[in-house]
């Protein structure tokens, strides 16, 4: 009888270490709110919107205690609308993210699943779309830098260096995942970030390559391999894209002011992908640059309050004479009724310049792609919006 109390005891001692050296924390995001838009196709809209600064999701993160100062880690992250429950990211159960991996204290951290690409890991932090100051409605132009990110990386494997004195630097390969496609519908970042005192800088890089085939964006587009690297999330259509960015923010007491620089350029360039960007417009194989230039900043006024408010130019070239320029000045007020809720009120406004492109198509001003309801009939769109944020 002893003895079956002290095994009894010995097992429940065990469990309890177990227990301790093993976590899974469940957490989400809910973002509603209520939107009017005014000029869609010509037509004002009111719309309750899903995510106008955060998008909703859900999602699982575990870590194991290897001891020595491993660790074995994972993330499965899903996103929903919340207007009607469907799942984002073209209807994946853990589109945002969904990895598995090592990190160790001293060597760094090792990835694999479908993941963030470097320039949002280490930019978008740096510019109004990656912070709660300003979310998805202050996009730039066709989310043309992936830093609302629009599209992940599938097959991905991903390397993040520990801290050394306020510096890091991470690199990602996706691979194609195709018998003989080895370098068609690939990816790979890298990049490196560095934080002294109230200074933030960060830099990266982003590739991706496809064979796409066709002249219009359609036909490009059904030719994306779905298990591939990117499978078709990505708004711009080209058989390469290059991406590069780099940005700085710096805290002065309650305030805080950044700038970001992003460039993108195409090499054989189809187009837009109307299903991502709410229009469609096609580039006939050109090569096509978009240059970002981004000033924000936020204010906490009182724990309780905060402003924020940035301005985005753009400008592009599309290839012959097309060349449309985008500005677009955002601004939001933030009330914490809580630690985990908020209430806010936010509004965007874009003005398109030059805005025929290639062979007459007429680009349409038009706020975080599709959630604002469509492109604008004019060169002009504004949006408001009156929401609620809860975390988990």
């Amino acid at each position: 009888m002893k003895r079956t109390l002290l095994l009894v005891s010995l097992s429940g001692a065990f469990a309890t270490v177990a227990h301790a050296q093993s976590s899974v924390t469940l957490y989400g995001l809910i973002d509603a709110g209520i939107t009017y838009t005014n000029n869609v196709k010509g037509h004002s809209n009111w719309q309750e919107t899903s995510g106008a600064v955060n998008s909703s999701r859900w999602g699982m993160r575990g870590a194991e205690d290897l001891s020595g100062g491993l660790k074995a880690i994972f993330t499965l992250e899903n996103g929903f609308s919340t207007t009607n429950g469907t799942l984002g990211q073209g209807g994946r159960e853990f589109g945002r993210q969904a990895f598995v991996g090592l990190d160790s204290d001293r060597f760094g951290k090792v990835t694999l699943g479908r993941q963030y690409d470097i320039m949002v890991d280490y930019v978008e932090p740096l510019a109004l779309s990656g912070q709660q100051y300003g979310g998805t409605y202050v996009t730039h132009p066709f989310d043309n830098d992936n830093l609302d990110n629009t599209f992940r990386l599938n097959n991905s494997v991903k390397y993040e260096s520990p801290n050394y004195a306020g510096l890091n630097f991470a690199a990602a390969y996706a691979f194609s995942n195709t018998a003989g496609q080895f370098t068609n519908n690939r990816a790979y970042s890298a990049g490196v970030t560095y934080k002294y005192r109230d200074l933030t800088v960060a830099a990266a890089y982003l590739q991706l390559n496809n064979s796409l085939s066709g002249s219009t964006p359609a036909a490009a587009l059904s030719s994306v391999n779905s298990a591939g690297a990117v499978s078709g999330d990505n708004t711009l259509l080209a058989g390469r894209q290059q991406t590069w960015g780099a940005g700085a923010n710096y805290a002065i007491g309650p305030a805080v002011i950044g700038f970001v620089y992003s460039q993108t350029n195409l090499t054989q360039g189809f187009g837009i992908n109307p299903t991502t960007a709410g229009q469609s417009i096609s580039f006939d194989g050109n090569s096509v640059h978009f240059q970002n230039f981004e000033l924000n900043g936020h204010y906490t006024l009182t724990p309780a309050i905060s402003f924020a408010s940035s301005y985005t130019y753009t400008q592009a070239n599309f290839g012959s004479g097309s060349q449309p320029k985008w500005g677009q000045i955002n601004l939001q007020a933030a009330y914490y009724l809580s630690k985990h809720t908020t209430v806010y009120l936010q509004s965007e406004y874009q003005h398109v310049m030059n805005r025929e492109g290639l062979n007459g198509q007429s680009i349409g001003a038009m706020i975080n792609n599709t959630s604002s309801g469509g492109a604008s009939a004019t060169s002009n769109q504004v949006a408001v919006t009156a929401g609620m944020r809860v975390r988990f």
